[in-house]
């Protein structure tokens, strides 16, 4: 049993941890190729409590007991083969045409916002690639040196991060329509990105099993070697829910 606590910086929605990160964390705890599992936003700077579980996983709790989430070593079918990658100046086009270069998917996201600080979130966000079926997509990410290790290389758990709102990106672009929450992720870091360094990321709309939407989203080098890649899947807003609307914007400090 081990206690965590995500600090504010890592948020996705305003008051809990972004989904990417905290799935991260989670399958860092069963080896790293994990399979995570979300059922409740995680609290921010708060203590949660890390148990490891019979199944050779780990479950997420509360002060109050209530799951959190939950980590299990993920299945090959799990995390799907990504297609191949665009070079790095056409993914940089790519992402500069997106609408979320203009307007962040999620305002404050640790991912996706596009207005904090460089150094202080990610700002990934992804474009349709030309002559590509619909919802397959493309960016880029330059790691900042504020999240790396002291060698260079940058935490697992950064790296989901980075991977992580891609997916509901490209079933945007597939479908004109956001798809909710992310329920499930599940990915492996092959290699990992170095700061400084710009990486190609590639997110592709799948399938939809009711309300669950399917993608993938992977990250590759400048010469097209996959570094890390995930499956995740997005859970549909239910029938008759609200118009989707952007959050307001909130302070990023």
């Amino acid at each position: 049993m081990s206690e965590i606590i995500v600090p504010r910086q890592f948020r996705g929605p305003p008051v809990t941890a972004n989904g990417g990160y905290i799935c991260g964390v989670l399958s860092n705890a069963v080896g790293g190729r994990g399979s995570a599992m979300l059922r409740s936003g995680v609290p921010l700077d708060t203590p949660v409590t890390l148990t490891p579980s019979e199944d050779g996983g780990v479950v997420l709790t509360n002060a109050e007991g209530q799951p959190l989430g939950s980590a299990k070593p993920a299945a090959d079918d799990a995390i799907p083969m990504p297609p191949a990658p665009p070079s790095v100046e056409d993914a940089k086009r790519y992402a500069a045409a997106s609408r979320f270069a203009q307007k962040s998917l999620h305002r404050g996201c640790f991912s996706c916002c596009i207005e904090r600080e460089d150094g202080e979130g990610l700002g990934v966000h992804v474009g349709q690639i030309e002559g590509a079926e619909p919802g397959v997509c493309a960016g880029t990410w330059t790691p900042h040196a504020n999240f790396a290790n002291a060698d260079g290389t940058i935490p697992d758990e950064i790296t989901w991060a980075a991977l992580d709102c891609s997916g509901s990106m490209a079933w945007w672009m597939k479908t004109d329509t956001p798809v909710g929450l992310l329920g499930t992720m599940a990915g492996e870091v092959l290699v990992k990105p170095r700061a400084g360094e710009t990486y190609v990321v590639v997110a592709w709309a799948d399938k939809v099993e009711g309300r669950k939407h399917f993608a993938g989203v992977a990250l590759f080098d400048a010469d097209g070697k996959v570094m890390a890649r995930s499956g995740q899947i997005w859970i549909g807003r239910p029938p008759g829910a609200p118009p989707y609307q952007l959050p307001p914007v909130t302070a990023t400090a």
